[in-house]
């Protein structure tokens, strides 16, 4: 995937990122016999993330100035697509996918001296893991419609509210907590706040567990949590502004991750395919299986184009919003119907819970309501061909 890139840095990083999940990665997990839906433990998180800062890949998606390796995003999407072929429980930590790099990336240029010393620079290290909480229990992608609050009490704030499924809580130091500021205006003004996880009043719950059995989000409740107003990040009533400008790059880049989860599925078909016997030969001879194989092959294809070519335009600059979404809604439902004919192909092996191919196919339907669902999407696709002035 992605091998018309021709950066000598991405294919050195991209052959480093394959060393350090064969003879690292992978016997971490076969020691710990760590599983797929097990809990990661905290400590071996902080390992992989120290030892993959060591090796220059943990920012490897940053600009030079801040430690990265300069890469676009178009080649940020090869290497996620990579990991997520990978097969490795420990995958998304090597970039830092739940809580590093990535989640603050984009919004760096926010960030005070003093914030940047003491809240990014170490994710930046793997020394911090950081988590966005803007989703609440009646919000969901009314993302206007939160009701976490942040008063102010002299030189602090007092945070009062809950956030739910919130991706990376579990393993968080702090959060990026979208907040209420200002209710009387309309919309209600909206604040992005640095909140330590350890600070009194602070709950984070994980009573709960997605459809792909992953320990990877959290509830965090705040109850009268008092925090620095020198905490504020981007400005006091700029928090939306602050979570809609990562959003579009953030939604692009969960795609590669699809296409490497199902590319691993459709190569799995293959060789069962080769290798399954039915009526005295293998099940591949079959027009049925053949046809199937060949929808995913063209399913796959039409993904890796649709995302190079989206992020090619991310990296001219151009206005993502009609593009993002459409790619994200075309991605997931592709890459999902890849993950659905490999459950076929595989037959009862294919719904045996806790195959690698099931367990594909439950990730890849989660994707279809992260970032948004596939019907809101749909709506900013509309917005931009109805009324091309506001999306």
């Amino acid at each position: 995937m992605f091998d018309h890139l021709p950066n000598p840095v991405l294919i050195e990083t991209r052959a480093a990122i394959r060393r350090f999940v064969e003879n690292e990665l992978l016997p971490i997990e076969r020691e710990l016999n760590l599983g797929a839906e097990d809990p990661w433990p905290r400590e071996v998180l902080r390992k992989v993330w120290r030892r993959s800062s060591e090796l220059g890949l943990y920012a490897a998606c940053l600009p030079v100035e801040l430690g990265g390796k300069g890469l676009n995003i178009a080649e940020q999407c090869a290497l996620k697509a990579d990991l997520a072929a990978s097969g490795a429980v420990l995958a998304p930590h090597v970039l830092g996918d739940l809580g590093g790099p990535p989640r603050v990336g984009n919004m760096l240029k926010y960030a005070t001296p003093d914030q940047l010393a003491r809240y990014f620079q170490p994710v930046i290290r793997g020394e911090k893991s950081t988590c966005f909480a803007l989703t609440e229990p009646h919000s969901g992608s009314d993302a206007q419609s939160i009701r976490t609050s942040a008063v102010s009490d002299g030189d602090d704030l007092i945070v009062n509210g809950q956030k739910h499924y919130i991706s990376g809580a579990p393993f968080a130091d702090f959060a990026i907590v979208m907040c209420v500021t200002d209710a009387t205006t309309t919309p209600p003004s909206i604040t992005a706040v640095l909140v330590d996880l350890d600070l009194p009043g602070v709950t984070v719950s994980t009573e709960y567990v997605p459809m792909s059995g992953q320990h990877i989000d959290g509830d965090i409740r705040f109850d009268n949590v008092r925090v620095p107003r020198a905490n504020i990040f981007g400005g006091e009533g700029q928090g939306f502004r602050l979570g809609m400008s990562r959003i579009n790059v953030n939604r692009l880049l969960h795609c590669p991750s699809m296409l490497g989860l199902a590319m691993r599925a459709y190569q799995a078909s293959v060789e069962y395919a080769g290798m399954r016997r039915q009526f005295g030969g293998p099940i591949a001879r079959f027009q049925a299986i053949q046809h199937m194989l060949a929808d995913m092959a063209a399913a796959l294809w039409a993904c890796e184009s649709m995302i190079a070519q989206t992020a090619m335009l991310a990296d001219a600059g151009a206005d993502l919003r009609m593009k993002a979404a459409a790619c994200k809604l075309f991605v997931s439902e592709r890459c999902f119907e890849v993950a659905d004919k490999a459950v076929q192909i595989h037959g009862n092996v294919g719904v045996t819970r806790g195959h690698p191919v099931e367990q594909t196919w439950r990730k890849l339907r989660m994707f279809r309501i992260f970032t948004g669902t596939s019907e809101i999407q749909r709506n900013t696709i509309a917005r931009a061909i109805l009324d091309p002035g506001t999306a």
